[in-house]
């Protein structure tokens, strides 16, 4: 269920993977598409509508046609970048969407966003494309935004206690099955060229009609129905369809005891959570993990870097190479459905970041000898392909599904709120800012990411709780007490530096 979500929300990240995607020489077929609708670029009929002598379609260089460049950048540029701009804004409807309809009924809904935006971007070539595909990837990333939160809320809700590490981290192995798929269909021999790209765009629309007949077998969250409802036997119904015959007694006690905790206290809005001192911990936590995942490097390395250091590794096809960085993710994320709840999340997010920070110093050195020792570029290769294993090892999964573990049934959906925010917000500046840091920095670009990573790692280190094996009541009481020691610790502080004043005076 959470593959079959997850393959339609990556699968919509297509887009700016088909440029690197068409072919190892970097054409970009949506792009030369642009110019010939906007009259930018002259078309050259017997160039893009007749096949070469091998018998495969041949597309116009655009800096060879002297296309208005600005123009064309200043569009695809939108075309990209809208898409995060619809995550960011619809993260912050999460929590009022996900307990105004319920977990499966919302999911079900922004499934129509999904299915209208990849319907815009199918049919791209029979309108003016350049509109069309702008606004399906408006319409799809405000999908995204919303279904990037219902989906780790609903799986942690539903999973038992032992397992829910291991099934949140099935929403980072479903995202790089998509990443996968999305790479190989978008070919130049199967849909990466220019007759069939609207059918690759449009794809996921597809996936939206699965998903939805899907949904309608689902279950809702027995805690919604419990905690939110107060519809108790319901929710018994739906423990019994999620575990089978088993005694709910236990779980239904733990559900109790986190209701009484959210009827003790007003509802708890997303200026609540940063006002109240209860909640500044877990909320900065929250907010840090996923930062760590975006200002990582991993899409700096995955969209721009690895293409380039393939190609001057001499690889004859580079995108296969790309294409190939995603396998071992699968095999690793895998790994991690056990790994999760046996080593537990911190020690896997401080290991993942620890690996990725010695990879991007080894990506560094590489780069800067690149020109020096030719046997660099291999360094770098292998460089780039540890650099993200380490991150599916644990900032890629569980920044995911921590938030949801950290918070209550109260505060739990203004928190994923806010934390999909934060996310949409750093992939956005990511998306916008990194090439010209690129420019700027040249080979020593990757030890910004580098400092970045050392500042997590302390981070984690100092600040992450291990949430493995409890229930959301124990996480929150840890909390309490940490927020308690720190205050007595204040306290004494403060009495001790006035006994000193006095004794001085």
């Amino acid at each position: 269920f959470c593959l079959k979500i997850k393959l339609q929300y990556k699968h919509s990240h297509v887009f700016p993977k088909l440029v690197t995607s068409v072919s190892h020489t970097g054409i970009n077929v949506i792009e030369a598409h642009y110019g010939r609708v906007l009259g930018i670029a002259p078309i050259d009929r017997s160039a893009i509508d007749y096949p070469d002598t091998n018998g495969s379609m041949f597309f116009p260089d655009l800096e060879e046609l002297d296309v208005g460049k600005s123009t064309l950048t200043l569009y695809w540029s939108l075309s990209v970048s809208i898409f995060a701009i619809g995550g960011m804004i619809s993260s912050f409807t999460v929590g009022w969407v996900g307990d105004k309809l319920g977990r499966v009924k919302a999911m079900l809904a922004v499934n129509v966003l999904s299915i209208i935006g990849n319907l815009l971007m199918g049919l791209a070539k029979f309108g003016p494309s350049h509109i069309l595909i702008i606004a399906g990837r408006a319409i799809t990333g405000l999908y995204c935004g919303l279904s990037s939160g219902l989906v780790p809320m609903y799986v942690g809700e539903i999973s038992p206690t032992a397992l829910r590490g291991a099934l949140g981290t099935l929403h980072q192995l479903a995202i790089v099955t998509g990443i996968l798929l999305s790479q190989v269909l978008g070919l130049d021999f199967l849909l990466g060229n220019d007759d069939m790209w609207p059918l690759l765009l449009g794809l996921s629309g597809a996936a939206a009609l699965l998903q939805f007949f899907l949904l309608l077998l689902c279950p809702e969250s027995p805690r919604y129905l419990y905690i939110k409802l107060g519809k108790v036997e319901e929710a018994k119904k739906s423990l019994k369809r999620l575990r089978g015959d088993c005694d709910p007694t236990k779980e239904i006690t733990e559900m109790e005891k986190e209701k009484q905790e959210a009827a003790s206290e007003k509802r708890v809005s997303i200026r609540k959570l940063f006002s109240s001192s209860s909640y500044r911990q877990p909320v900065i936590v929250a907010l840090m993990v996923q930062i760590s995942q975006q200002f990582s490097g991993i899409n700096a390395v995955n969209l721009l870097h690895s293409t380039n250091i393939f190609v001057r590794a001499g690889v004859d096809q580079p995108v296969y190479a790309t294409i190939g960085l995603i396998k071992p993710n699968i095999l690793n994320e895998f790994l991690q459905v056990f790994l999760v709840e046996k080593t537990g999340r911190r020690s896997l997010f401080i290991a993942g970041l620890i690996g990725m920070l010695a990879s991007a110093v080894a990506m560094t050195v590489g780069l800067v000898l690149l020109g020096t020792f030719a046997w660099m570029s291999y360094m770098s290769m292998v460089a780039i392909f540890l650099f993200v294993i380490f991150f599916e090892v644990g900032p890629g999964p569980i920044p995911w599904f921590i938030v949801a573990e950290l918070f209550s049934q109260g505060p739990r959906p203004a928190a994923i709120a806010i934390a999909g925010f934060c996310n949409w917000t750093c992939n956005f500046i990511i998306g916008m800012c990194f090439q010209y840091i690129a420019d700027l920095c040249g080979p020593y670009v990757f030890t910004i990411f580098a400092v970045l990573l050392l500042g997590f790692i302390l981070f984690a280190h100092f600040k992450v709780p291990e949430t493995k094996g409890k229930s959301f009541e124990e996480i929150s009481a840890a909390f309490r007490r940490k927020r308690r020691s720190a205050i007595k610790g204040h306290k004494a502080a403060t009495e001790l530096e006035d006994l000193r004043g006095s004794e001085e005076a």
